[in-house]
């Protein structure tokens, strides 16, 4: 029996753990507390520039992609070439993902805890591994990005929405100590829509079209 027959809903879940009360202290310097576990995941996503001397004087400067966009790259060619997601570097995809899932977590005040590089903490996110023959068309993955482009847009206006309510959110934890439970779920809602369009168009684990809903 596959993975995904096994598993409800749509190949991508998140699900944040709702706390009642939140720590006024960590909340107020969160954008500080967030700097040393933001440089880590920055440089496991970031591209890597290097610059060349040449003798000349003059200088090259080159750059490459990240784990991300490397991973992305090879998950592809795979899929197109060979029909094949093997298991080890879909674990690492997964864990990775859940490990940005638990920073955004924190960097937006829904958890207080530290992320972890390996507890899962109050951050919930599944992806279903997928059987690459069966259900995931070799050719699709060349153009899910831009399929993606209507999520994009409404992502863009949800992230803006996103933002005011976490600055609501920051002045509600400082005052009451409490994380309005209707920010907290949109927040989330975001969260989950924005993995729904990572696993469809560039974590490839997916060939369902992600709902237009913040809902689980």
């Amino acid at each position: 029996m596959s993975v995904q027959s096994t598993l409800p809903g749509y190949p991508a879940r998140l699900h944040v753990d709702y706390a009642d009360r939140h720590d006024r202290v960590t909340t107020l310097f969160r954008v500080v507390l967030i700097i040393p576990i933001a440089i880590v995941i920055g440089v496991l996503t970031a591209g890597v520039t290097r610059t060349v001397y040449e003798q000349g004087g003059d200088t090259v400067t080159t750059s490459s992609g990240g784990i991300t966009a490397g991973l992305f790259m090879a998950t592809l060619l795979m899929i197109v070439f060979r029909q094949r997601y093997p298991r080890w570097w879909f674990d690492f995809a997964l864990e990775l993902n859940r490990f940005s899932a638990r920073v955004f977590a924190y960097l937006v005040l829904l958890t207080d805890e530290y992320p972890s590089t390996v507890d899962h903490q109050r951050v919930h996110l599944e992806l279903d591994y997928p059987d690459a023959e069966r259900d995931l068309n070799r050719w699709l993955p060349l153009v899910k990005w831009l399929l993606a482009i209507p999520h994009y847009i409404v992502l863009f206006f949800l992230y803006i929405g996103a933002f005011f309510a976490v600055i609501a959110a920051w002045f509600a934890i400082l005052f009451t100590g409490r994380y309005p439970r209707g920010l907290f779920d949109f927040v989330v809602g975001v969260g989950r829509w924005s993995n729904r369009v990572s696993a469809y168009a560039f974590v490839l684990v997916t060939d369902k079209y992600p709902p237009f809903s913040l809902n689980p």
